[in-house]
């Protein structure tokens, strides 16, 4: 398999294609950062090609298709930076294992990707509502009956994790911030003062006789993106919601939420830098990173995702223009 379709920009290039293959196009040490969320070994079916890593017969299978990627990533990633993978536990079912609990998928991806050479870099919790998890899965652990019947098969819900892995090596272009943090993604954005400038809802702060007292603001969003909890991500802020318009429209199995990957982006990759992923799905972190002011490339298999991140592509180059970062002519040099 070649590369079935393309389409290459100024600020983005997108191929369909198998990642596998395709990645090995791709110069070593030319990749500043890459941001994805893997196939979730056989959990789910995202299409039915052959080449499709979900439709692996087993999860050895699966680990032997991903490592193949995982020593591209290491090849192409500078040194120095950095890949992010979004990942969940994934539930044994008693209609295929034979019991019914869950595999440590996180903890897999780390021993594999340090297998390869990549250093563990972080992991971060993002918090999920149980009550949603239990209505769409129906899952015996979250079930309330079953906590009156016996608790002991109970369960919590599972969270998203981000694990960050970092390729060894010297970061010949720093990710600085030397202005700290101007803006934040999320609910609940804290206050403080940006650089001079008051916020609009400083007004509570008025009477405070000392000005270092009042909260500097760089420093509560960095508060909230340093912890190992993130709970204030907009679980419904995903491409889904945005890109769908009828039922018609292609969507993803599990999207993973923008406020996540901005926060990804801000702190793990510059302007303009090179952000990858090869797994693009409908086009979430395409989407985010051009938002952002970073080049985008990116790999999918299945054809249908592939023609809807085209339109979502699209859509976030325009709203990049709207908001003034960048002139029509500049995107069509």
């Amino acid at each position: 398999m070649k590369v079935l379709n393309q389409k290459i920009d100024k600020q983005y290039s997108i191929y369909h294609g198998d990642s596998c293959e395709l990645i090995k196009g791709i110069k070593d040490n030319s990749t500043h950062y890459s941001i994805f969320s893997p196939p979730f070994s056989s959990l789910y079916t995202y299409s039915n090609s052959d080449r499709d890593m979900g439709n692996s017969k087993d999860d050895e299978e699966f680990y032997t298709h991903f490592k193949y990627l995982i020593s591209e990533l290491y090849r192409i990633i500078m040194p120095g930076r950095l890949v992010s993978i979004h990942c969940m536990d994934i539930p044994m079912l008693k209609s295929r294992g034979g019991v019914i609990g869950l595999k440590d998928f996180p903890g897999e991806i780390i021993r594999l990707f340090s297998d390869a050479g990549f250093i563990y870099h972080s992991r971060v919790l993002i918090w999920k509502d149980p009550l949603v998890e239990a209505t769409r899965t129906k899952s015996l652990g979250l079930m309330h009956k079953q906590l009156c019947k016996d608790s002991a098969m109970c369960r919590q819900g599972l969270p998203d994790y981000v694990i960050t892995m970092r390729k060894p090596g010297e970061n010949e272009e720093p990710i600085a911030h030397a202005d700290g943090l101007d803006r934040f993604f999320g609910e609940d954005e804290p206050e403080g003062i940006k650089g001079d400038r008051p916020a609009p809802d400083m007004e509570k702060y008025a009477k405070k006789e000392k000005y270092n007292e009042v909260p500097v603001y760089s420093h509560q969003v960095w508060r909230r993106y340093a912890s190992p909890v993130w709970m204030d991500i907009r679980q419904s802020n995903t491409l889904n919601k945005i890109a769908a318009r009828d039922d018609k429209d292609e969507r993803h199995i599990c999207p993973l939420q923008l406020d996540v990957i901005a926060r990804c982006i801000e702190l793990w990759s510059n302007p303009n830098d090179i952000v990858f992923t090869p797994f693009m799905g409908i086009g979430s972190e395409v989407y985010q990173a051009i938002l952002m002011g970073r080049r985008a490339m990116r790999i999918e298999l299945k054809e249908s995702y592939y023609n809807e991140s085209l339109v979502n592509c699209e859509n976030a180059l325009w709203d990049y223009i709207l908001n003034g970062a960048v002139m029509v002519d500049d995107i069509k040099q």
